[in-house]
């Protein structure tokens, strides 16, 4: 038999492609409406295909007829609406619907036309968006009930079933180094459906008879630094074992570092975040990375950072993913080359579906359809034209000239830790009250770690009536004495306090409140207790009976930094 055919919607950077190609099959098209992404395409696949919106085939069937007849069919639609992440999973899912079901119109013509050719289609996309798409599609449904009745069909007849044919699919199961969960949807005709592949990979702590995941620290034991100021001689491929120059090895050996304001942004919504749960900082060496996500923040709770190779404090001291790690994370040889700057290289990444997962589902056709496996995977080992290529590679440092500046009258929050299902928050505007505003510091107090917690607010001063509490209890005296004698004098009034908070600079003696939060929860961190719940005993501190004695100290302090701040003692 010749290769089976294959044909990518929504092909972005090839990924899905690549899987199938290294199980034998020949691409032969790729369609997406995004330039970067077919030129990468099709320098990686020796093709000349053409930008294409997708959504020309929402109308027109003589379009759809008009594409190649192939055996395989494949396509990623964009996940964005779809995504939890996304408008904390309250998008707007009809553009998200629109594409996938266009290309489902494609699939179902393909399939049902007379002499059909096609033998198995596969489509990929977030977990999510099992929640919204239809159990099955009817001709009728995906307006082709024209079609249908032209070649004797009954429009209400299943033109695609999902139900049944859906799976979701963890990338780290198949060989790639990243904890990826994707929706598999997809049909092998011959077998009346889909055919899960079983995996190749195991979490360590399974006893099944696998290897285990491969791990963050796996790979870059194997990939160069990144800080080296010249290319090693040669390079081996961590994932498949073949070796290149390592004057060919693009797009690794730069400068990642990140200001100091965005990492510890980050290690505060990874480490502390108000409602969400804790994520390691920096990244776990032990383990597969988490999903490399399509945009490339330094100070967001999804970042990709690792300790920096350059042995720096403070700006720089971490540093994000190259996009080589980012791509071999992904399962992507490293001779895969992807065509832009830096941002648009990492969207083509993070977009990308997993050769990992391509690979599984192609291996499982080939068994489906009784075809001998490959020998080898066919994994492009050489790099071609490279000269008309953006390579990342600078090796050089970064320099650190452009330090954040945050917008005037920007709202802060920040809490020191949280213990017992509750957080104590120094604010500058009204959480309770979600206020837009920003006015006096506050302190606040949530219960409950779930978006929408409810909130009660602390009036200036009332520390003065936790002072005789907190006396009362084991080392509560060292610890106002800290607070009261050294910590105070940091905490500049209001309006300064906000202005070093827009600005990140300390003035005088004055630090910035992020700092201040930090050091009350390293003060308070440093303290043993050997009693740690506080019982309130008739006191209405909390709503609460009991709670962590860590609360009640931070309590103490966070509101003397607002009473402070606000320069008043009153009460609210």
């Amino acid at each position: 038999m010749t290769k089976l055919t294959v044909i990518d919607f929504y092909c972005g950077a090839g990924g899905f492609s690549e899987g199938f190609r290294q199980q034998g099959f020949k691409i032969i098209q790729g369609i997406d409406h995004w330039k970067p992404a077919i030129e990468t395409f099709n320098y990686n696949f020796g093709l000349e295909c053409v930008v294409k919106n997708m959504l020309d085939y929402e109308k027109s069937i003589e379009e759809i007829e008009a594409l190649p007849d192939t055996d395989i069919i494949i396509g990623s639609p964009p996940c964005v609406s779809f995504s939890n992440s996304n408008k904390s999973g309250k998008a707007d899912k009809s553009m998200g619907l629109r594409l996938t079901e266009t290309l489902l119109r494609i699939i179902a013509i393909k399939k049902h036309k007379p002499h059909s050719k096609l033998k198995g289609w596969f489509l990929e996309n977030v977990a999510n968006s099992s929640k919204y798409l239809p159990h099955r599609y009817t001709f009728k449904t995906l307006k082709l009930s024209k079609w249908a009745i032209a070649n004797g069909i009954d429009p209400a007849g299943i033109a695609i079933e999902l139900h049944g044919n859906s799976v979701i699919m963890n990338s780290a199961d198949y060989g790639s180094p990243q904890i990826r969960k994707r929706l598999i949807a997809g049909e092998i005709i011959q077998s009346n459906g889909f055919v899960h592949p079983k995996r190749t990979n195991k979490n360590i702590e399974e006893k099944e008879r696998l290897p285990s995941y491969i791990t963050i620290g796996e790979i870059k034991k194997v990939l160069p630094k990144p800080n080296n100021k010249t290319a090693p001689e040669k390079v081996i491929d961590p994932l498949y074992g073949f070796t290149i120059d390592g004057k060919d090895l693009t797009d690794h050996f730069y400068d990642t570092g990140i200001y100091e304001h965005d990492w510890k942004m980050s290690e505060y919504l990874k480490t502390n975040h108000p409602y969400m749960g804790k994520m390691s900082f920096p990244e776990n060496m032990n383990s597969p990375s988490r999903t490399v996500t399509a945009t490339k923040i330094g100070s967001s709770r999804e970042a990709l950072i690792y300790l920096s190779e350059r042995n720096r404090e403070g700006h720089g001291k971490y540093r994000t993913a190259t996009v080589r790690e980012a791509s071999t994370f992904m399962g992507f040889p490293i001779t895969y080359q992807f065509i832009g700057a830096e941002n648009t290289k990492w969207r083509l990444v993070g977009n990308a579906v997993c050769p990992s997962i391509s690979r599984a589902l192609a291996r499982e056709v080939r068994k489906q359809l009784a075809l001998s496996g490959v020998r080898a995977l066919r994994v492009t080992k050489t790099i071609h034209k490279m000269d008309n290529l953006v390579n990342l590679n600078t090796f050089k440092e970064r320099e650190f000239n452009k330090p954040f500046i945050r917008k005037k009258g920007c709202r802060f929050r920040r809490h020191p830790f949280k213990y017992g299902n509750l957080t104590v928050t120094l604010s500058n505007y009204d959480i309770k009250l979600n206020s837009k505003k920003v006015g006096k510091w506050k302190t606040s107090v949530q219960y409950g770690t779930g978006d929408g917690f409810p909130t009660y607010n602390y009036a200036d001063g009332y520390h003065e009536i936790l002072k005789p509490i907190i006396l009362s209890l084991e080392n509560g005296e060292k610890f106002v004495e800290i607070i009261n004698n050294g910590f105070t004098e940091k905490i500049a009034d209001g309006k300064t306090l906000q202005e070093i908070y827009e600005t990140q600079k300390k003035k005088g003696k004055f630090v910035e409140p992020t700092e201040l939060i930090q050091e009350v929860s390293n003060i308070i961190s440093s303290i043993e207790f050997k009693e740690p719940d506080f019982k309130q005993n008739g006191h209405k501190i909390f709503d609460k009976d009991v709670v962590s004695k860590r609360q009640l100290f931070a309590l103490y302090a966070i509101n003397k930094i607002s009473s402070t701040a606000n320069k008043t003692t009153t009460h609210e």
